[in-house]
């Protein structure tokens, strides 16, 4: 058996590659960009018919996407996302379906659930995305369900935001704060709950879908038991020996400030992400960990710790 990891290059790829090569598996990384570590690699842009040879005894892991952490033009935004998104994984399991390769991992995102409507969020919320990249995502999703007709195992994740090693994303600008020791508002009171999810965590759940044979079913990702956001925050300032503090905000007016910066194209978040900024955001695992044995092995906190650490260790 052979990893295909496409997007392997990325944030999560790498930290995939890295479980990997202690495991020595075999593996071979398709990108549009060279991976940062030594392994088999071809160039390849899943947004054109794809010319590699896939084997039959391959296992796919996708993970190319163009995402909020990537630079997001103003204009033409949905077919940024769906070029990638949805067309690239259409081209994908089309070449897998012509070469006989039918097991893929495939990373979506939470953001297909939209605006929680219980809590936690099961895998069987419906799906109401609002904003472009999750709806591109749901897409996705429905064209993998779709190859599942014909024959794939196609294992989905929905990881909550992804947190690690080489990416900070948003999280740069909350830690200038702390660095500054300026206050640091909330979207909201930070009464709420905001789940994140570890890189390390995700890669060692695609080790285990792979292991199980990579089921044709959807599985959330997420932390255990997250804190408050303003105790959460309040804990990674003091940790990290920063005096800022934590100031709670009227929720509603904050995210029309946001919504009248980005009409400007000074955007500082975008709609998916401070839409529910101020919500109980809690996915339910239990799923995950029954059927695929995964158990998140790092917390919240010491999740932006760490980020806050790199961040540190980036600008001296």
């Amino acid at each position: 058996m052979r990893y295909v990891i496409i997007g392997g290059a990325g944030f999560l790829g790498l930290e995939l590659v890295r479980q990997l090569k202690e495991k020595n598996a075999s593996m071979v990384v398709l990108d549009i960009v060279k991976p940062s570590v030594d392994v088999d690699f071809e160039y390849c842009d899943i947004t054109k018919p794809l010319e590699f040879k896939f084997l039959k005894d391959d296992v796919v892991v996708h993970l190319a996407a163009n995402q909020y952490h990537h630079k997001v033009p103003r204009k033409n935004r949905r077919e940024f996302f769906e070029n990638v998104n949805v067309n690239g994984t259409k081209n994908i399991l089309d070449k897998m379906l012509l070469d006989g390769a039918k097991n893929m991992v495939f990373f979506s995102t939470d953001m297909v659930y939209g605006k929680p409507q219980e809590l936690p969020v099961k895998i069987t919320h419906q799906l109401a995305p609002f904003g472009f990249y999750g709806q591109s995502k749901a897409l996705a999703e429905e064209i993998c369900r779709d190859f599942r007709a014909k024959g794939f195992n196609i294992t989905i994740f929905r990881p909550r935001m992804i947190i690690g090693k080489g990416r900070l994303g948003i999280l740069e600008k909350l830690f200038k704060l702390m660095d500054f020791n300026l206050p640091v508002p909330t979207i909201g009171s930070g009464n709420n709950c905001y789940q994140m999810v570890a890189v390390a965590d995700c890669a060692s759940a695609t080790i285990l879908a792979v292991e199980k044979g990579c089921p044709n079913k959807e599985f959330n990702l997420g932390s255990k038991n997250p804190p408050k956001v303003k105790d959460l925050l309040k804990d990674v300032a003091r940790r990290a020996g920063s005096k800022s503090l934590i100031i709670p905000t009227w929720g509603k007016a904050v995210k029309l400030t946001l919504a009248l910066l980005g009409k400007i194209g000074l955007e500082i978040m975008y709609k998916e992400q401070y839409m529910i900024a101020d919500e109980n955001y809690l996915i339910d695992i239990s799923q995950t960990e029954k059927e695929l044995g995964w158990h998140p092995k790092f917390n919240d906190t010491d999740m932006l710790l760490d980020a806050y650490q790199m961040y540190k260790q980036a600008n001296k």
